[in-house]
């Protein structure tokens, strides 16, 4: 369903409530914890024979952290299968059926390992015991119990080469190695790796062989600007589905012929935003749909079968976004979560042939729905004519014609995008009594092809614009009380705090920094090694030290520190391998310097963000005094 808010009326209710005659309603008093505490469960899934259902839910021994417990449909005792204490997993998977893996890290230092564990507990193991390394799965061999694929840069840490790797000993055999420019793997339906995709930094190809024997050969080189992504083989291995912008500004569904090298069958293209997602049945062979999103997701069913279930659950749980989260591979068990922008979820068993729905948990049952805030798609005009789309959340006892104090909220990335449903942060913010802004600016991904360049060497320039008309597209329709106005982002969105304290200082009465970028120099400088290869694209898009040397200057915050004046209080992960706490700690000394008032949260166990459920209380209910001090 598509939904366009043309005008703030639409936002803020279409009846006429007279402040004067009026008492207001007091906001809920929800504990900070509510919002944040980890799921009471989470991550249902079937086993391969359909057996256990499996789950991750705080372990109370283990400081509560995420671990992962198995339950027989035939009885109510729950096993924990983990030991994680120091910090929750990050996910996991069934890999046959009588063992599981899972995903951790240590400290968020983003160097993954992947672990395996029997059902009953025994022969726990790390099946990646190196140092230093990140591990990615390419392919998790469903049909093999005892093997998986995974890449590992353990020889060269900028390149990941590719291991069959034996689940119940960790035993590998390397089966591909990167010869230092492949930056993707890609198998066919049997399991057999037979794409890679590679990247100079520029220009982007497809490697192409016909069996795991034959030697990889390029059959599409591409600027990277030019998008071709492989999705799936089709069901006879002979050819590709992608979604490509190749000739076009937004990206659409195709076949690709793996000979000839390009897009033939057109499947699916919608005429405002992207198209990256494929349906399919792997039981029965065939394409059931596509999703997309606009404001909300959307589908385009091209199954009766999965249209027919889609609807049947959309019936019996009404008013809520339905996903189908897991299917078995016979096709008669699924796991289904339902959710909206107020709440947070709720997990169901659907059993198809007997068409029955379990209802397995919610996420938070302590938080009540009605007592959330609606987030609402928006839109306006940015300086230079670009439609800008994006969300406002105003407190549950929002009445027409306050203005009110407003969290702006940019996003990371950049290239990523805002997305409509349940954000605890968000949440937490509007029962403090603020509205919250936020904006899919030029560069966010989605938007197509043309939207997402215009953002090139933009950091803090048209990018930042697009936030500031915003913001002043909120005074103008009467939102936004311009005397309390906040800025408030995670890493591309802590840069962009920092740019709009920096480069619109009379805007802002503060700003919130987390795990933000201060300084595009020494941002450049200190990439992980795995980011090597993105390394001349990203000069491309956000600016060469050298040759955009004035460029980068004029954008970097830590370079008009004199222009700061707000309070700013900055958070930041000792172990973050992408924004070094090295960019928050130069600009608080500069600050402090300049006597600004700069608290500074620094966690020595966390990385690109906050994980454990302790830290994260401690940095809401610190940002949560530093804007009651500042907004009102």
């Amino acid at each position: 369903m598509n939904i366009f808010i043309l005008s703030i009326l639409l936002i803020i209710g279409g009846c006429s409530l007279n402040n004067n005659n009026m008492k207001k309603k007091d906001l809920p008093n929800i504990p900070l914890e509510d919002f944040f505490k980890n799921p009471e469960k989470s991550s249902f899934q079937i086993s391969p024979n359909g057996e256990y259902i499996s789950y991750m839910k705080p372990w109370a021994e283990g400081n509560r952290r995420m671990n992962v417990y198995i339950k027989s449909f035939k009885s109510d005792k729950e096993i924990r299968l983990t030991q994680a204490k120091k910090r929750s997993l990050y996910g996991y998977f069934w890999l046959n059926d009588n063992r599981i893996a899972y995903i951790q890290d240590k400290g968020g230092d983003e160097n993954i390992h992947i672990y395996a564990v029997n059902i009953d507990g025994s022969n726990d193991i790390d099946l990646t015991p190196f140092d230093n390394i990140q591990a990615r799965i390419t392919d998790d061999l469903e049909d093999d119990e005892n093997f998986i694929l995974v890449e590992l840069n353990k020889t060269n840490p900028q390149v990941h080469d590719v291991y069959r790797l034996n689940v119940n000993d960790g035993n590998l055999e390397l089966i591909a190695e990167n010869p230092g420019n492949i930056s993707g793997w890609m198998t066919d339906n049997a399991g057999l790796l037979r794409i890679a995709m590679t990247s100079d930094g520029v220009n982007s190809s497809i490697l192409y062989r016909d069996s795991e024997k034959d030697d990889f050969k390029e059959i599409l080189k591409t600027n990277f600007k030019e998008s071709v992504s492989p999705l799936f083989f089709t069901f006879d291995n002979k050819e590709l589905y992608v979604s490509s912008n190749r000739h076009r500004d937004k990206s659409s569904i195709y076949k690709f012929d793996l000979e000839k090298g390009f897009e033939t069958d057109l499947i699916f293209e919608h005429p405002d935003v992207d198209v990256y997602s494929l349906m399919r049945s792997k039981k029965r062979k065939i394409i059931t749909g596509v999703s997309f999103y606009t404001d909300k997701q959307n589908y385009k069913f091209y199954d009766s079968w999965r249209r027919d279930l889609q609807i049947s659950l959309e019936n019996k749980i009404p008013d809520v976004e339905v996903r189908l989260s897991g299917l078995s591979k016979d096709e008669t068990k699924a796991i289904v979560v339902a959710f909206s922008d107020r709440s947070r979820g709720t997990y169901y068993f659907y059993d198809i042939p007997k068409n029955e729905l379990t209802k397995l948990a919610d996420l938070s049952p302590w938080l009540n729905p009605e007592e959330m805030a609606n987030m609402k798609p928006i839109k306006y005009e940015s300086r230079d004519g670009l439609i800008i789309h994006g969300y406002l959340t105003l407190p549950v006892n929002y009445i027409k014609g306050d203005k009110l104090p407003i969290i702006v909220n940019p996003h990371g990335g950049p290239w990523v995008r805002d997305y409509w449903g349940f954000n605890s942060e968000i949440q937490y913010l509007a029962n403090k009594g603020y509205g919250v802004f936020q904006m899919n600016y030029r560069g966010s991904t989605g938007y197509g092809r043309d939207f997402w360049e215009k953002s090139f060497k933009q950091w803090g320039k048209n990018m930042q614009n697009d936030i500031t008309d915003g913001v002043n597209w909120l005074i103008d329709e009467g939102v936004a009380d311009p005397d309390k106005i906040a800025i408030y982002g995670a890493s591309y969105g802590g840069y962009a705090t920092l740019a709009g304290l920096t480069f619109t200082p009379d805007i802002y009465a503060c700003g919130v920094d987390y795990v933000g970028v201060s300084s595009l120099f020494t941002f450049m400088e200190s990439m992980p090694p795995y980011w090597e290869l993105y390394r001349t694209m990203m000069y491309e898009m956000v600016g060469h030290p050298e040759k955009d040397k004035n460029l980068l200057a004029s954008a970097s915050p830590l370079m008009h520190i004199d222009k700061i004046k707000a309070p700013l209080f900055i958070a930041q992960g000792a172990n973050d391998p992408r924004v070094k706490k090295s960019e928050s700690d130069q600009i608080v000394e500069a600050l402090k310097a300049k006597g600004i008032d700069v608290p500074y949260m620094v966690k020595n166990d966390e990385g690109h963000g906050f994980y454990n459920e302790e830290n994260q209380f401690d940095f809401y209910r610190e940002m949560g005094d530093f804007l009651k001090k500042y907004l009102k």
